[in-house]
């Protein structure tokens, strides 16, 4: 299983690198990052950017409750350390409260944050928090990343590493390496997730780094891993 070239994803990433630079920014806003792993075949909810409430209730109404609210701006990185992030929003009444709660908290933690919009998105189910990434090294150029995801990561540190490019060999040995792997087996009554579609996510990531040289990191926490398919719930990109 390889993955082909994929000229219009390159095409729409130099797209917003060349913003990205112009504004002296080393990372995609969360709509850029996100566009661009669609073009890649990486699976993200339903959802858009929102610029303001109209259109941001125009985008739940059409995804359907609950959603999920975060916000974009240049000056943000880390939405959730500003209070940029609500999940769990079940009806216009609270989208509109959370909207304005957004950018309280923003400019109360970042004052001059220039705030462009918000991406609202359907709010996932439960399965298995995974993560996958990709990081780019001077000596071994691009390697992806698997592990077990969500707020832990850095605490159990369960993660493996291989350099792209990748064969459906190297993803299966990636898969089964790490101690959380009982997780994607169906431990204790849940189903077994869907190894395919985690394949597909590796797969995609690694060709998204080496045909985008201009790409430092790749990370995608959690993507979401269930036994229909998987989702990434959160996407970064940062440049070189």
């Amino acid at each position: 299983m390889q993955c082909e070239g994929n000229v219009d994803g390159r095409e729409l990433f130099l797209e917003h690198y060349k913003l990205a630079k112009r504004e002296h920014r080393n990372f995609l806003l969360e709509n850029e990052a996100a566009e661009v792993c669609r073009m890649y075949s990486i699976p993200l909810p339903d959802g858009g950017l929102a610029v303001d409430k109209a259109s941001a209730v125009l985008i739940a109404d059409g995804v359907g409750y609950p959603v999920v609210m975060k916000v974009v701006s240049p000056e943000i990185i880390h939405k959730s350390d500003v209070g940029g992030v609500r999940v769990g929003i079940h009806s216009k009444e609270q989208l509109v409260e959370a909207y304005d709660s957004i950018i309280d908290s923003v400019k109360k933690h970042q004052s001059t944050a220039e705030v462009r919009g918000f991406v609202v998105a359907k709010m996932a189910g439960k399965g298995v928090e995974t993560i996958v990434g990709l990081k780019r090294d001077a000596v071994f150029g691009s390697a992806v990343m698997f592990g077990i995801g969500g707020i832990f990561v850095e605490v159990y540190k369960d993660v493996s590493f291989r350099v792209c490019p990748v064969r459906n060999g190297d993803i299966e040995e990636m898969l089964g390496e790490i101690r959380g792997r009982v997780l994607l087996e169906g431990f204790r009554g849940m189903p077994k997730v869907n190894m395919d579609a985690l394949k597909k996510v590796i797969m995609a990531v690694c060709s998204l780094g080496m045909e985008n040289p201009e790409v430092s990191s790749v990370d995608l926490n959690p993507v979401l891993a269930t036994g229909e398919g998987a989702l990434a719930l959160d996407a970064r990109i940062i440049l070189q």
